[in-house]
């Protein structure tokens, strides 16, 4: 499959913002099974400087320098991709079990950006609680071949946790979401990587696009669509990283994009930074994934 997705936020400032520095997350980070091209990053007002730069996990980051005062600032993000992972993946009668890859992510001497080692402790949105580990139980039992025990976790999140936008945001822990058991994708992905870790796995949490279907016989919205979150789960040196979306109870295949890899949402936040002024603002988001076919339609 081959994408054009083009994501742009619009922020408001009550009063004027005088010096900000911005932290941007939007270009796609270099993955297996996906390419990327004719990527165009457009700020309105145009900053002071632009600085881009590869994070320390599978992520860029570009830097916005804005020194002259600003009501309002514009971020468009456009580019082309395409997706080929292959057949869909499935939990296989040969997978290892989740102690051989436990031990196996302890043996690895690799510290590249995506090395398991990064992924397999605590981090700052991510803290082990026992508490989860305690209601995961025994679906991510040592001798449990690794897919088929991810896949019934994801589903499990699915099930119980009731997907519920605005009844958290992006400052919302984890424990709060987990014990109201409802939220949004990058809680259900927090909750999954806290639940995999416990098991000495090493998950991390993926910020990316999702295509999206309207209902039958209606027209898809351009803009309706959002940023997604899910979760990578390194199954083994010869399994590798396979994607985990427990919001929609599945394994990752060609309809999901990805876009940046971390420890946690802070890692690869879209958009993040600081700024002098601005007693208030507001934020508007709109994201758009046409497959190429239709693009070439329109």
């Amino acid at each position: 499959m081959i994408y054009h997705v083009r994501h742009q936020t619009i922020v408001r400032y009550a009063s004027p913002v005088r010096l900000a520095r911005f932290n941007l997350r939007l270009r796609p980070a270099p993955w297996t099974g996906q390419w990327t091209s004719d990527y165009a990053l457009t700020v309105d007002p145009l900053p002071s400087a632009i600085e881009s730069r590869p994070g320390a996990w599978p992520v860029n980051v570009a830097r916005l320098v804005i020194e002259n005062p600003i009501r309002q600032l514009t971020i468009e993000s456009r580019f082309r991709a395409g997706v080929d992972n292959g057949p869909q993946i499935s939990p296989q009668s040969d997978d290892p079990t989740i102690a051989t890859v436990a031990q196996a992510a302890l043996l690895d001497r690799d510290m590249g950006p995506s090395a398991p080692a990064h992924y397999l402790y605590a981090s700052p949105r991510a803290p082990l609680l026992a508490q989860i580990g305690d209601w995961v139980g025994a679906m991510l039992a040592p001798n449990r071949p690794i897919v088929a025990a991810a896949l019934d976790l994801t589903r499990r999140i699915q099930a119980e946790f009731a997907y519920e936008p605005g009844a958290t945001d992006a400052s919302t822990p984890v424990a709060d979401a987990f014990a109201a058991r409802h939220g949004v994708c990058q809680d259900f992905a927090h909750v999954m990587v806290v639940a995999l870790r416990l098991a000495g796995l090493p998950a991390a949490y993926v910020s990316g696009y999702l295509r999206t279907l309207p209902p039958p016989g209606r027209p898809r919205l351009i803009g309706a669509d959002a940023m997604h979150a899910w979760v990578m789960l390194w199954c083994g040196p010869t399994r590798g990283w396979i994607g985990f979306d427990p919001t929609n109870g599945v394994i990752t295949h060609d309809g999901h994009l990805f876009v940046a890899m971390g420890r946690d949402y802070a890692d690869v936040a879209p958009m993040d930074g600081l700024f002098v002024g601005g007693a208030g603002q507001s934020l508007r988001v709109m994201v758009d994934v046409a497959p190429e076919e239709e693009t070439a339609l329109s």
